[in-house]
């Protein structure tokens, strides 16, 4: 597939919309974003615009990708860090590929699109993220070139008798 991925795109109704359907339907095919399924858009709209307010102040940055007709298949959150010890690396939230096109490469393209968006950023050498454990997410990023840094046990509870372990992983940047 045909990804093309831009780094702070221009915040439309229609991108806003986009990846309200994007986080929905990934939401919905059980991906580790937040969310429980079923999920509606008025469910996730609340948790985008905290993530777009985050933009606004020039917090958040977002990796966009979109298929040839231009639709929403991809998307992170690059959020830098205000700490003054810690402004040499990101955190990356909130990664995301349409169910459509998971297992097609779009994912490792995705992080492929991250590290180099962290890399133009000024002054930026790492990038750290957290995961769900019991998803197989610790394995596909270890595969982008990530690392396992730390785990907290059972620190994310899905459901009722469903608690996974919450994953740090961390890429240093050449």
């Amino acid at each position: 597939m045909n990804v093309r991925f831009d780094l702070d795109p221009s915040v439309t109704p229609a991108l806003r919309d986009g990846i309200c359907a994007l986080w929905t339907d990934v939401s919905n095919a059980d991906g580790a974003v937040g969310f429980v399924p079923p999920v509606t858009p008025e469910d996730v709209r609340p948790e985008l615009l905290r993530h777009l307010a985050a933009m606004a102040e020039g917090r958040t940055r977002l990796l966009v990708g979109r298929d040839p007709d231009g639709r929403v298949v991809a998307a992170a959150f690059l959020t830098l860090n205000t700490h003054r010890l810690m402004r040499h690396w990101l955190w990356v939230y909130t990664v995301m590929v349409h169910p459509s096109l998971q297992g097609r490469g779009v994912g490792r393209e995705l992080m492929a699109a991250v590290a180099d968006a962290a890399r133009s950023l000024e002054g930026i050498r790492g990038i750290r993220l957290t995961c769900r454990g019991g998803t197989g997410l610790s394995r596909f990023y270890a595969s982008c070139g990530y690392k396992e840094v730390g785990r907290v046990p059972g620190a994310i509870k899905v459901a009722d008798g469903d608690v996974r372990d919450d994953i740090t992983m961390w890429q240093e940047l050449a």
